[in-house]
């Protein structure tokens, strides 16, 4: 284990002083500052019906600053996947803020670009959690892994960071009020021009199976394996030479007044929910129970859509404005 990850566990979630409260659904997290009484959001995570839940979420007030906030969802596959994702909840936090910390005391952009330092520090960290999980003695993640989708708020600014194909959706309204979604990321697989250029530029191979046409995976240049739905992933360590990279897609959003809300979720929820099916039943739910709205209409959804099909995990982290 590298000292940096040692200091990220002692640092952030698991440090007295840092006095904080948690709320532990499932495999989801909400920390709020004990300065804050009011609820910005919410998380919750579902188990699917394909063996242990894989998913985890996080919620995480005061983030950089008193007012800072830190969102992310994060899918795990393969078989240490559920590993994957829980280490990658635990540990990326800290090592953004670190990153950040680095960033700024170096000066190497100017103090006064606080996004582009942030948006720094996320990629920065990203590349150093994947080398962690690599280090890790007793777990293989040569064919797992875990996606992430992570948001920080930080006063009117929004930093996404995306890896994989979980999704981050902003809820907004247009100036004659409707409510609006907005996709902020996207969804990174092999069905991506761009993606699977890279992949097959570093002789990895793209195809979809004859039973699932539908879904394109990534391949060895010489065997029918490991078949990721995905081009970026931290982990999944057989594929990390052809293709499939843990840096994460940056994109900035500066919040207005329309703006009310962001959901991020995994796929489990955008495989049966639109985006703007998502906005709407977040727009009427209270902020404390909007997250697991949505995670049980994707579940009602699952039923009715996909009713001979085992239902995946469904995680997701909801921030209000």
């Amino acid at each position: 284990m590298g000292m940096c990850i040692s200091s990220v566990k002692s640092s952030n979630i698991h440090d007295e002083n840092t006095k904080t409260q948690q709320d532990i659904y499932q495999n989801a997290i909400f920390i709020h500052s004990s300065s804050s009484r009011t609820p910005i959001g919410s998380v919750s995570s579902q188990q699917g019906q394909k063996g242990i839940n894989q998913d985890s979420a996080i919620l995480q007030q005061g983030f950089g600053m008193d007012a800072g906030v830190f969102c992310g969802v994060f899918d795990g596959h393969g078989k240490n996947g559920q590993i994957a994702s829980r280490l990658v909840r635990s540990w990326l936090p800290g090592l953004i803020l670190n990153q950040k910390k680095a960033i700024s005391s170096l000066d190497l952009v100017s103090s006064k670009d606080s996004v582009e330092e942030w948006s720094k520090a996320c990629v920065g960290a990203y590349k150093v959690m994947d080398k962690e999980l690599k280090l890790q003695e007793n777990l293989d993640c040569s064919c797992s892994g875990t996606t992430s989708v992570t948001v920080i708020k930080q006063g009117e600014d929004l930093v996404i960071a995306n890896l994989g194909d979980s999704r981050a959706v902003l809820g907004t309204r247009s100036d004659n009020g409707e409510l609006m979604a907005v996709q902020l990321t996207t969804d990174l697989k092999p069905s991506v021009p761009e993606e699977v250029e890279r992949i097959k530029k570093s002789n990895g191979r793209v195809f979809a199976l004859e039973n699932e046409p539908h879904i394109p995976r990534v391949w060895l240049p010489d065997q029918n394996f490991p078949g990721l739905a995905m081009t970026r992933a931290f982990g999944d360590f057989e594929l990390k030479d052809y293709g499939v990279i843990a840096i994460p897609q940056i994109s900035h959003h500066h919040l207005n007044i329309n703006d009310k809300f962001v959901v991020l979720a995994s796929d489990g929820v955008w495989d049966v929910l639109s985006n703007q099916q998502v906005v709407s039943i977040v727009s009427s739910s209270r902020p404390e129970t909007a997250a697991r709205e949505v995670v049980d209409a994707a579940v009602n959804s699952w039923k009715q859509k996909f009713p001979s099909s085992k239902m995946d995990d469904i995680s997701v982290s909801c921030m209000f404005f």
